[in-house]
């Protein structure tokens, strides 16, 4: 049995999440911390999301080229590659972000020719 040093209940020595705590599992206890608990959902990526977030990065890798060597290939090459990560992630508006890029680029393009 030890004393809480919050509630100076005296409790077993399970209720204490440690040997070295001096303040109970009941004292320390936060609701809000069990509705983030809830809230935040763990789960794993499915294979698709998996090989966007690489098809992502890739791209990110050409739109970094393209700032470089100012080529429309680059960027529209790049612009792609993220679209199709957003796409698979359902973040629209990064999509019509994506569209915007890849429209400008590409028209970019066409007049250069």
């Amino acid at each position: 049995m030890r004393q809480c040093n919050q509630c100076n209940n005296n409790r077993p020595d399970w209720m204490f999440k440690t040997s070295k705590k001096k303040t109970c599992r009941q004292c320390e206890y936060r609701w809000w911390r069990e509705v983030l608990k809830i809230m935040v959902r763990d789960r794993r990526l499915t294979p698709a999301e998996r090989l966007g977030t690489r098809v992502g990065y890739m791209g990110v890798g050409f739109l970094i080229a393209g700032q470089w060597a100012v080529n429309p290939i680059l960027f529209i090459f790049g612009f792609i590659c993220v679209l199709v990560q957003v796409l698979i992630r359902k973040q629209w508006n990064l999509v019509l972000l994506q569209l915007n890029g890849l429209v400008a680029w590409t028209i970019h393009l066409i007049k250069s020719l």
